[in-house]
């Protein structure tokens, strides 16, 4: 399944608590559950234009990065500039039992949605148990 830890989220939260909130944009949010045979993951990216969403796997990391752009043309004035802009990263550690060759992805309503089958090593089954005529009598 996912993995709970990300090093690397705590290093961005010591960062911007650092440097402040304007060092860099915070980080998805993220709901991830399991339902039946797939594992679900929901990223928040409202105003995010797909186009500019990657998402790339290496090992049993997946790597979602997007950017949101100003909408402001260049060279105007802001007057209120609250709505963070930048490239937005999140690293989910994968478990062996998720099967990365099969990640399907969409986008809807400014929502990631990846699902990530179970690998068929990793679902239940039941074993078949052997009936009494395999057993042999022990002479004593």
């Amino acid at each position: 399944m996912l993995m709970r830890t990300d090093p690397f989220r705590d290093l961005d939260r010591l960062t911007q608590q650092v440097l402040g909130s304007a060092a860099r944009p915070s980080a998805m949010a993220m709901d991830a559950y399991r339902s039946g045979d797939d594992f679900l993951v929901h990223l928040d990216l409202p105003g995010i234009d797909p186009e500019t969403i990657e998402l790339d796997i290496e090992r049993n990391v997946l790597s979602v990065r997007a950017e949101r752009r100003s909408p402001a043309p260049e060279g105007a004035e802001l007057l209120v500039a609250e709505r963070p802009t930048g490239v937005f990263t999140r690293r989910l550690f994968l478990g062996d039992t998720l099967d990365t060759e099969r990640i399907d992805a969409s986008y809807e309503a400014g929502v990631l949605t990846l699902r990530i089958p179970v690998a068929e090593q990793a679902k239940p089954r039941r074993i078949q148990i052997a009936g009494g005529d395999s057993r042999k009598q022990l002479s004593g």
